[in-house]
């Protein structure tokens, strides 16, 4: 379901067919927007992507529109794709470059993007660049942080993650703490490269 199309699409069939689909349209549309809409007025910056090349072309913009010259990176599979746009990376903390990582779930009711130590390590936010690149897609939306830490113990059954932390502010200067935020100034000036996959 792209998320745009679900915005402007219109269904065909009988009256009721109409109304099953237009209401199960709304309600996917319903938390896509109410995040999108809570995303941007905290500050975070969207882009959303129909593709793999859209996200490799956001990324390759927003590096070179501020100038960095490396990227901080954990993950083997996102560091593939820095060297696709051509762009150095570490896996040594400096808070001069971006981190640029995955993220748990996108919590809907608030806008804000859920973390564990599978994308942070043993690091707390707080430690971690003041500029974030986040990559994650649609499936990952979630309507609140109850649904999206019942996500984090379905997909890890075995082997649950630690270090859960969300980040909600995406202006430095507001600061809002919550037992997620694990004590930390979570707040961090952030991208967000939204996959489309369902």
């Amino acid at each position: 379901m792209n998320l745009f199309k679900k915005f402007f699409s219109s269904s065909h069939g009988n009256d009721l067919d109409n109304t099953t689909s237009k209401t199960t349209v709304l309600d996917v549309a319903g938390l896509d927007e109410t995040f999108v809409h809570n995303f941007i007025e905290k500050g975070g910056k969207f882009l959303y992507c129909a593709n793999q090349e859209e996200v490799n072309q956001h990324l390759s913009n927003i590096i070179k529109e501020n100038s960095w010259e490396n990227v901080v990176c954990f993950d083997n599979d996102l560091k593939k794709i820095l060297t696709i746009v051509d762009s150095d990376n570490t896996s040594t903390i400096n808070k001069q470059y971006p981190f640029f990582t995955y993220c748990e779930h996108l919590l809907s009711d608030e806008g804000s993007i859920l973390f564990s130590s599978k994308q942070v390590h043993y690091h707390k936010i707080v430690e971690l660049p003041d500029y974030f690149i986040v990559f994650a897609k649609t499936s990952q939306m979630v309507k609140d942080k109850r649904e999206g830490l019942m996500g984090i113990r379905q997909t890890y059954e075995k082997n649950f993650p630690t270090n859960i932390s969300s980040i909600k502010s995406y202006v430095p200067e507001k600061v809002d703490d919550d037992f997620l935020s694990f004590g930390n100034n979570n707040a961090k000036n952030l991208y967000l490269l939204l996959l489309e996959d369902l």
